[in-house]
């Protein structure tokens, strides 16, 4: 996995290496920006082959910086440049200031509130190019000024007469970079998109999660995988202050839930509980994922009146009539039964409920995996949720969420007034700590977390985003992907994680027109792509 950064842990990185004596803060301002540069030229390599035209706007700290380097690189290509400045150029950070004198012995810079961009944008003659959002990145910590809103919002909004591209530097300005949620002490304010945007050494949090609306991230290197190599044996990351609460992406499957040899009990024994007739598909299309991600034996456990449909729709499926709590505690003693899954299609009755008593009182702890209507009734019934343990794993999209955690979803719903603000990932972390237990809060970017605070990321954005995924039945799926990674013997935070990469690698494996049906037949293919 990829470790994801906060603002903090970013700094903290750039003052070692700095301090170290290893680099100078000026020679990581100039990497920073020539580093822009390549990425625009890599993602448009047409703006390579003839002079073009750059807007580029600067803020009061190390990001105008940064801008005011793009500006002087492109002008050294031909480039026609156009330079803003918000602030005073004399207030500018040391750096900064040291390469904004050198772009005005270039060009002129201007004053971004003081000067309308609709001169540059009111003829034909704008030609390709791009505006280089470089006025806050990662520092901001306050809502932007109207003043400065509407401004930016001039430049991003492009005339249609121009075909000027949108980059921003680290991070789209508005944007809070430890959360990914655009400050506003307004309602009804959205965070703008870029085309591009282009960050340093690590991606931060709030580059996958929240709503940072970016085309494209890339990352440069700018030397600072070597000199952090360095600085870290004279300051180990685990005594660092910077590395606790570290998010990590996931972005891999482990090899170690390849297959080997074996009977079918060595992979694991994973148990889906599916509710009246009728109702079964849900936990039908659990206990297939179970099957096609590697469990060895998945059993779907039923009311007796819904044998016959199941019967009539299963055949690598084992069957087992489970009338109520006392019958599915009979059935746990078969200790060879490694994961639970229980919600898809269950129902919310007293059956229900003693289902969901009996597989998390089960004395073994075994993993349980709770979803939909499981979690319902942790919602509705305290007891059942005093009842969860390290084992378990909950999988709730944002109405259940809500449900389960009205205190926690109020937060995170609150517009975010100053940063860092609370995010997706505060949120995560703050119900598993309640829980005692993984949380895998779901969405376009899922976030795990454990009761440790331990959190990674799982992101279907950008050119990992499946929107195909959007249908009815695709989380279930998902419980049955996580339950036969546990029958299997994953930890539960690795196998959420796991569970979670492959749902998407699966969906963008079959593409558009996927139902959830899809989704475990896909898996054979990923699983080949993979070596396995």
């Amino acid at each position: 996995m990829m470790e994801l950064l906060t603002s903090a842990q970013m700094r903290g990185i750039e003052d070692r290496a700095i301090a170290s004596g290893m680099i100078a803060s000026l020679e990581l301002m100039e990497r920073a920006g020539r580093g822009v540069v390549e990425a625009i030229f890599e993602e448009w390599p047409e703006l390579r082959t003839a002079p073009r035209r750059a807007v580029i706007l600067c803020g009061p700290g190390n990001n105008g910086g940064d801008g005011f380097v793009v500006a002087r690189v492109l002008k050294d290509w031909g480039w026609e440049v156009e330079t803003f400045l918000l602030g005073d150029p004399g207030r500018l950070p040391p750096d900064a200031r040291v390469n904004c004198e050198r772009w005005s012995a270039m060009g002129p810079v201007r004053d971004f509130l003081g000067e309308s961009p609709a001169r540059l944008f009111g003829s034909g003659s704008a030609g390709d190019g791009v505006v280089v959002d470089a006025l806050f990145g990662t520092g901001l910590r306050r809502p932007l000024d109207a003043r400065v809103r509407a401004r930016l919002a001039e430049f991003r909004e492009r005339h249609p007469l121009s075909s000027l591209r949108s980059v921003a530097v680290d991070m789209p300005s508005g944007i809070d970079s430890d959360s990914g949620r655009f400050l506003a002490d307004e309602d009804g304010l959205s965070a703008p998109h870029v085309d591009l945007c282009v960050t340093f050494h690590r991606p931060r949090v709030g580059h996958f999660v929240g709503e940072p609306a970016i085309g494209r991230l890339v990352v440069k290197d700018i030397g600072l995988d070597a000199l952090e190599e360095r600085t870290s044996r004279v300051t180990p990351p685990e005594t660092r202050s910077d590395r606790i609460g570290a998010v990590e992406l996931v972005s891999g499957f482990p090899d170690a839930l390849g297959k080997t040899a074996g009977h079918k009990y060595s992979h694991g024994h994973a148990l889906i509980l599916s509710g009246p007739p009728g109702r079964g598909g849900a936990a039908r299309l659990a206990a297939r994922g179970a099957l096609r991600i590697g469990a060895g034996l998945v059993t779907l456990g039923c009311p007796p009146d819904a044998v016959p449909e199941n019967a009539g729709r299963l055949d690598a499926v084992m069957l087992r009539p489970v009338a109520d709590g006392e019958a599915l505690a009979a059935i746990m003693k078969d200790g060879r039964i490694g994961a639970v899954c229980l919600g898809p299609g269950l129902g919310t009755g007293a059956r229900e409920v003693e289902l969901v008593a009996a597989a998390l009182g089960d004395a073994q702890r075994r993993a349980v995996v709770l979803d939909a209507d499981a979690l319902t009734l942790l919602a509705r019934q305290p007891e059942l949720f005093a009842l969860l343990h390290a084992g378990c794993v909950l999988t709730p999209h944002a109405g259940e969420f809500a449900r389960l955690f009205p205190d926690v979803a109020g937060t995170l719903a609150a517009p975010a007034l100053r940063g860092p603000a609370f995010s997706k990932v505060s949120a995560a972390r703050e119900a598993a700590l309640r829980a005692g237990c993984v949380v895998l809060f779901k969405g376009p970017d899922t976030v795990i977390a454990d009761k440790t605070g331990r959190c990674a990321v799982s992101a279907a954005l950008r050119e990992r985003a499946a929107p195909w995924l959007a249908t009815a039945g695709s989380g279930d799926v998902l419980a049955g992907f996580i339950a036969g990674l546990l029958a299997r013997g994953g930890a539960p935070f690795e196998a959420a994680c796991t569970g979670a990469w492959l749902h998407v690698e699966a969906a963008r494996r079959f593409g558009p027109g996927l139902i959830a049906e899809d989704l475990p037949e896909a898996l054979p293919a990923v699983f080949r792509d993979l070596g396995l």
